[in-house]
């Protein structure tokens, strides 16, 4: 080999590719580094897989980036498949991914993350749709484990602040696949005992061990719990679903039994601090109508006074007159006033009657005058339509010697068919009337001689 003839980079680097090109596709887990963003240009993608002893440049094509269901993040576990390639220009090894998805603990957080955003889409983590919690409960039920210390940090808490709570325990798994159903029925029996609260609460662990609050079923189950829930569920960095659709969140079991009892001394400055404000309202309320009353109190008087002061000028003008200082001459006074007053009535009625009819007279005259005129023709057109009528009257035809036949009912008889043998009727003559009955009927115009 030390006689070998050298070669040159191209050359080197073209038999690393072609040694490269050998090796088969690769399936690798890593955590990504370095990420750089798809380039603004191509759209590709730069960054490094690693691990706790070793890490690897890696090229994320365009077409790749763009089936990734997931964000692309420094941190991320991902599971990937690809192969080594070598540029040639530099020499540089790096690792081209042909697929990609989150492993591990980031599928799960990636799955989680989803469905928080379906959750919220629904509308169950909206601060509009969770419960109002009483200021003061007095029942509490817990849903934990029972065979873990979290139950009875509870009860200590609760005993501690104030004793006065009636605790009831539901217990329920809270971690492996068998939790989110125990957790789910632990919730509606502790529905059912109709407390002020349910607490739901577990110690901290690890992402995977607190997975069963992520899970789907039990995140609805807490939002669609008829009491209001409060959750604590393992430590400060920790938040669950099931912490983004309860109606309160608390970090830490305790706190959770904390926050729906408060402490004897709380509770007693908040009554002092009440009652003391209670005083000072109070005392303000009092001022303000003292000085309401003082005000309307004074402007009573100044109208009292003001009104007292006209009546007394009213009373003492109306006391002035002549009818109450000397009410004998006050009425000897009117009562000539009248007298003279009917002397010129009586003295003007003739004189103004004869004023009336000197102007009267005549109009009546002309209106007379004026009316004979008008109506002349209408008298002459009246006696002509006299005539005519009279000339056309029945009576004109009955002098003559005709008469008006009229059936029993009162209709006039025009025909021989209108009456039958036997009918009563009516006959009208110049002058006066027969009764008869009919005996014969002929319907030509010849009189019967029988």
């Amino acid at each position: 080999m030390e006689n070998a003839k050298p070669i040159s980079v191209c050359d080197a680097v073209a038999q690393a590719q072609s040694c490269v090109k050998t090796m088969p596709s690769l399936c690798v887990n890593g955590e990504v580094s370095g990420y750089r963003g798809p380039n603004a240009r191509s759209g590709h993608c730069y960054f490094q897989l690693k691990d706790a002893q070793s890490s690897m440049d890696v090229i994320m094509w365009r077409s790749t980036f763009n089936a990734c269901n997931f964000q692309m993040k420094d941190g991320l576990q991902l599971e990937v498949r690809g192969s080594f390639n070598i540029y040639g220009a530099s020499g540089k090894l790096s690792f081209v991914i042909t697929s990609a998805h989150v492993a591990g603990e980031g599928l799960l957080r990636l799955q989680v993350a989803q469905l928080a955003k379906k959750l919220e889409a629904e509308g169950l983590m909206s601060d509009a749709r969770k419960r109002s919690i009483p200021r003061f409960c007095s029942r509490i039920v817990v849903c934990t484990s029972l065979s873990g210390s979290v139950i009875e940090d509870v009860k200590r808490t609760l005993a501690r602040r104030n004793p006065l709570v009636e605790i009831q325990a539901v217990g329920c798994s809270v971690q492996g696949a068998q939790a989110p159903a125990t957790i789910c029925r632990a919730l509606a029996i502790a529905a059912q005992a109709k407390p002020d609260a349910i607490l739901l609460v577990r110690g901290g662990g690890s992402f995977e061990d607190l997975m069963c609050f992520n899970d789907e079923s039990v995140a609805r189950a807490v939002a669609a719990s008829p009491i209001p829930v409060i959750t604590g569920i393992g430590h400060e960095p920790d938040t669950s679903i099931c912490d983004l659709v309860s109606d309160r969140r608390t970090s830490t079991p305790t706190a959770a039994a904390e926050s729906v009892a408060p402490a004897f001394d709380e509770v007693q400055g908040q009554i002092w601090e009440r009652q003391r404000r209670l005083a000072q309202a109070m005392s303000a309320i009092l001022k303000a109508q003292r000085a309401n009353i003082e005000s309307l109190s004074q402007s009573a008087n100044r109208v009292i006074h003001s009104k007292l002061a006209e009546t007394k000028v009213y009373l003492d003008h109306i006391s002035s007159r002549k009818c109450l200082t000397s009410p004998d001459a006050f009425i000897s006074e009117k009562q000539t006033s009248l007298e003279l007053t009917a002397e010129r009535l009586f003295a003007a009625m003739p004189r103004d009657i004869s004023r009336f009819r000197e102007r009267t007279t005549p109009l009546f005259m002309r209106f007379n005058k004026a009316g004979e005129s008008f109506l002349q023709p209408y008298k002459h057109a009246l006696s002509l339509y006299a005539q005519a009528l009279d000339t056309l009257s029945p009576l004109k035809s009955l002098a003559r010697g005709y008469s008006i036949v009229q059936a029993d009912d009162g209709h006039v008889v025009s025909s021989a068919l209108d009456v039958n043998v036997g009918d009563r009727i009516a006959i009208m003559l110049g002058t006066g009337s027969v009764h008869a009955s009919v005996s014969d009927i002929c319907t030509t115009n010849k009189l019967s001689k029988s």
